[in-house]
């Protein structure tokens, strides 16, 4: 197997509780060639002390420091900046398996592979759950991940960065960039351009993502049904303009314009209660 540079970007703001547990995780990751960059979006609590202590006792960890932009600002600052042949993105309320990555790496190595997606666990009140959508783990046609995502668009497992695996050549050659205009999807909106671009995607069952559902977070106390409707009206643009491409939509158009009724439910089974 190949040992490829794995570029990981992490947005953080104001992340003094959490973000140890999340740079921890991965510079504990059993695969080791990788870069860490940490943009910190002009954090005001003690983050960028954490930040700091790492990079200066792990060359791996480069720290890029900014005023306060946003998160997707900070992904695209860290897109621009990375020299790995791969991106993984973490967000710093979360961490990672000891082997995600060397679990996305050798997904990745599979014939004519564009994207890797797995399946993770998620945190509410203690409890973790396993989430997940595809049924089938290993190599998939772009057009069959496509119908699966047509069953249930809404779900973090399609629509969220920090559970797939991305190749930087396809990012950075067809310019795709996390919109700064929208507030909350603005992920999706990238995964939508980007599968454009893949011939075939690796399914992982295997959960290596531990998402932690924050109280308070922008999209539970922020967003109000007039933004979600603009939200989703935009997006539906990208999301038909995909399915067109790959020669889907004629004969799902149904399917397609139901993604304006879809919610997130994210079906799963409880694994554990944290102690």
């Amino acid at each position: 197997m190949d040992f490829p540079l794995v570029s990981f970007i992490i947005p953080i703001y104001n992340s003094q509780q959490t973000i140890e547990r999340c740079l921890c995780s991965i510079r504990n990751q059993t695969y080791q060639n990788y870069e860490v960059l940490m943009i910190n979006d002009g954090s005001t609590d003690h983050s960028l002390h954490v930040l700091q202590k790492y990079q200066a006792n792990d060359t791996r960890f480069r720290l890029i420091n900014k005023k306060n932009s946003g998160v997707s600002n900070s992904r695209n600052l860290g897109i621009l900046k990375a020299q790995g042949e791969y991106l993984q993105f973490v967000d710093s309320d979360d961490w990672i398996t000891r082997d995600a990555t060397k679990d996305f790496i050798s997904a990745a190595n599979a014939p004519n592979c564009d994207m890797v997606i797995s399946d993770y666990y998620r945190i509410v009140n203690r409890k973790i759950y396993i989430k997940g959508h595809i049924p089938e783990e290993g190599l998939i046609p772009r057009n069959t991940f496509a119908e699966y995502m047509m069953q249930a668009p809404a779900n973090f497992y399609y629509g969220v960065m920090w559970n797939k695996f991305y190749r930087t050549d396809i990012v950075k050659a067809h310019n795709l960039r996390c919109s700064e205009e929208l507030n909350w999807c603005e992920d999706f909106r990238f995964n939508l351009e980007y599968i454009q671009y893949t011939k075939n995607v690796y399914v992982i069952k295997k959960p290596i993502y531990y998402y932690v559902k924050t109280k308070g977070s922008l999209i539970s106390t922020q967003v109000n049904f007039k933004q979600v409707i603009r939200t989703k009206r935009i997006l539906f643009d990208y999301y038909k303009e995909l399915y067109k491409n790959i020669d889907l939509y004629d004969e799902n158009k149904f399917k397609i314009q139901m993604f304006f009724l879809s919610v997130a439910r994210d079906p799963g089974k409880r694994k554990k209660i944290i102690q």
